[in-house]
């Protein structure tokens, strides 16, 4: 029979066998663990670096856009100032004389003597007002001289505060699209809306045109008296 210290050996021995079975792999599971979180680790960074690699070649490609567009502006640029120079070139070689005698200056302006009222849907009122613009040079002649023009259409038979039916302005845009050039005239054919119809008048209105100069920047009015069973 065994002593009771074999015995209490014998049962060490089988504990420690136990303990071996339950915890003998622990280390491999460990070494999954960590490999599971760094395999983690890697996917998060290089999901980063990905993503600011997409950003940076957004960036370069924004980069690359703006230096095109300034490249092409500064090939406009480039060619403009090139005819600019030539045209200065070609100036410089002229007499001065004759570069003086080329620019014909504005010297006064006028109201043809065509404008007036026009009904244009033909219902018998006269809707529409046009005004020929004259500008003339210092021998008579007429010129395309740029500039803007402020009209106003007068009833000088009411009392001042209203005598004045309506005013219109033109810029010099719009001016310089509404010249007309003919066998018969050359003018500025200007057309405005009128706020209340011509309708039945047989006394005469008062044109007046205030001409601004773009080159000098004076100013040349006149004045016309229109009546509507005259006009076009």
């Amino acid at each position: 029979m065994k002593t009771r210290d074999q015995r209490r050996q014998t049962s060490d021995q089988g504990r420690g066998t136990r303990d071996e079975r339950r915890f003998g792999h622990r280390p491999f599971v460990l070494s999954a663990i960590v490999m599971c979180l760094s395999s983690i680790v890697l996917l998060c960074v290089a999901g980063c670096q990905k993503a600011q690699k997409a950003d940076y070649q957004m960036e370069i490609a924004d980069c690359r856009l703006q230096i095109e567009n300034l490249q092409s502006q500064i090939e406009s640029l480039s060619a403009e100032n090139k005819q600019l120079t030539e045209q200065v070139q070609v100036l410089s070689g002229l007499p001065e004389q004759v570069r003086l005698d080329s620019v014909r200056p504005l010297t006064g302006v006028k109201v043809g003597r065509f404008s007036g009222f026009y009904d244009k849907d033909k219902d018998g009122k006269k809707e529409k007002l046009i005004v020929y613009i004259e500008p003339m040079d210092e021998q008579g002649d007429r010129i395309k001289a740029p500039g803007t023009v402020d009209v106003q259409l007068w009833d000088l038979d009411k009392s001042a505060d209203g005598a004045l039916l309506g005013q219109w302005h033109v810029d010099a845009e719009q001016l310089r699209t509404s010249w007309f050039d003919t066998l018969l005239s050359t003018n500025y054919r200007c057309m405005f809306d009128m706020a209340s119809p011509a309708e039945n008048l047989s006394k005469s209105l008062t044109v007046k045109v205030t001409f601004t100069d773009t080159l000098t920047g004076r100013t040349f009015t006149d004045q016309r008296a229109i009546k509507p069973q005259q006009s076009k």
